[in-house]
């Protein structure tokens, strides 16, 4: 495994973090810096958006926060399709349209 002070280490391969023991999905690393910060902002403001939801026992709205959840992780690559299995367009594609989608939402 790989990694530094500043991200969870990665497998070997470079497709997993590992935290805590348990493996999970890596972001993909091809997606561009302003468009990966961009989409990790989407990302937080989404999963605060749910916080508010379930505190104000607003069904509605967390269902609406979780679908954006949903839409950062697959745009980030850590959801859907392995981004290992996409082809460069694919993969563009998949975080084009994630985040337009998120932009034009919020």
């Amino acid at each position: 495994m790989t990694g530094d002070a500043r991200q969870p280490p990665h497998t070997p391969d470079g497709r997993y973090i590992v935290v805590n023991g348990r493996r999970w999905r890596a972001t993909d690393p091809h997606i561009p810096e302003e468009a990966g910060a961009r989409l990790r902002a989407h990302l937080m403001a989404a999963r605060r958006a749910i916080a508010a939801a379930h505190r104000a026992e607003d069904p509605e709205a967390e269902r609406t926060a979780r679908a954006r959840v949903q839409t950062a992780k697959v745009a980030l690559g850590e959801r859907g399709t392995p981004w290992w299995e996409q082809s460069e367009a694919e993969r563009r594609a998949r975080w084009e349209e994630g985040l337009a989608a998120l932009d034009a939402q919020s």
